[in-house]
């Protein structure tokens, strides 16, 4: 099934992984002082215990650097099956390591994200990324709709580009307290070596030539890769509605941090809608249209949404942070050729496969 053998793929995910984690790419940071390094869980209230979640499956950082191929086999399942899962990015109880600086750097932009919210209303409006003609900026509370109804949506967001924090664009018009980059550059830089080790894994189960899906993501390319944080309100009890309506992601690879329910899968077959419960250490990745569009299907994008938190959780403000990786933007989005099993997904699909170009 691989193109190399486990060690060459392992050798290229060392250096990828240590490539990311240069000390001339990231900046030192000072150690945490305000959460218990796992995203303040003990602030909130928890989860309800008597709700069905969705069946993620679990799998962790440190092994797959590690090079398990049994973690590999169970990545590569949730990916085909449900397209979500759980990435346990704690060091394990047996020395491996997994990126414990990436959950200090969610936790330190979930205090900026408080900070970006509570600004005023006229200072945020400044940055609305419609106004601008813009994917990057400020959406208000309501400005979206959910259905075909109409209906506003019930959260505030505002996406940062990539490539302004990496300084490799112009410079972005962006509130004052976003511009000291260093815990958004970390941030990005750990994001991005997760979805570079995710690809890589991929690629290998795939069968497809040595950094395919790779070389369509590198950090130092321009693309719509962004930070994106989110900021839902607390809903009345008498009216609590879907904050963000059901939907794919178009990107590739999206790594979630949160920590309050609310977000929801359909599972495939039954249809029924799920929620999916933030854990600690652990960030939630799904994949996006762009990586079912490259295998033809075979890679799963799922359709997700969120409604208001469960339980006493709804009487608390949901921030989220989330890492969008997108193809580059010169990448045209088709069937990648080269992967016996994507041949094989399309055969066993009478041929047919969405053929048609598209660009990002």
């Amino acid at each position: 099934m691989a193109t190399a053998t486990a060690t060459q793929a392992q050798e290229e995910k060392h250096v990828q992984w240590k490539g990311q984690e240069s000390s001339e790419l990231t900046p030192p940071v000072t150690p945490l002082c305000t959460t218990d390094g796992e995203l303040a869980f003990a602030d909130l209230p928890p989860f309800p215990s008597d709700i069905p979640t969705a069946p993620l499956l679990r799998i962790s950082l440190s092994k797959l650097l590690a090079g398990s191929q049994e973690e590999e086999g169970r990545l590569w399942r949730a990916c085909c099956d449900l397209g979500f899962f759980y990435l346990d990015l704690r060091d394990d109880k047996d020395g491996g390591k997994g990126d414990e600086r990436l959950l200090e750097d969610a936790a330190r932009l979930f205090e900026v994200a408080k900070e970006v919210f509570d600004l005023p209303v006229a200072e945020k409006v400044k940055y609305d990324f419609k106004e601008k003609g813009s994917y990057y900026g400020y959406k208000g509370y309501g400005d979206g709709v959910i259905d075909k109804e109409g209906t506003k949506d019930r959260n505030e967001f505002y996406n940062t580009s990539k490539d302004d924090i990496l300084n490799q664009t112009d410079p972005l018009p962006a509130p004052q307290l976003l511009r000291p980059h260093r815990p958004l550059f970390s941030f990005i830089h750990h994001s991005h070596a997760i979805v570079t080790l995710i690809l890589s894994i991929l690629n290998t189960q795939l069968g497809l030539p040595a950094r395919t899906l790779q070389s369509k993501h590198r950090l130092s390319a321009v693309s719509g890769d962004q930070v994106r944080f989110v900021k839902a309100p607390a809903q009345p009890a008498e009216d609590r509605q879907t904050a963000l309506g059901e939907h794919t992601d178009f990107g590739s690879v999206t790594v979630l941090f949160n920590r309050l329910g609310g977000l929801q899968v359909r599972l495939p077959g039954s249809g029924a809608w799920t929620f999916v419960q933030p854990l600690r250490g652990h960030a939630v990745v799904n994949l996006g249209d762009a990586l079912a569009k490259f295998t033809a299907g075979l890679l799963r994008s799922n359709i997700h949404r969120v409604v208001s938190p469960p339980g006493d959780q709804a009487a608390v403000a949901r921030y989220s942070l989330v890492y969008f990786a997108r193809p580059e933007d010169d990448v045209v989005l088709k069937r990648l050729s080269g992967s016996r099993l994507v041949d094989e997904k399309v055969a066993g699909a009478g041929g047919v496969a969405e053929e048609e170009e598209e660009e990002e």
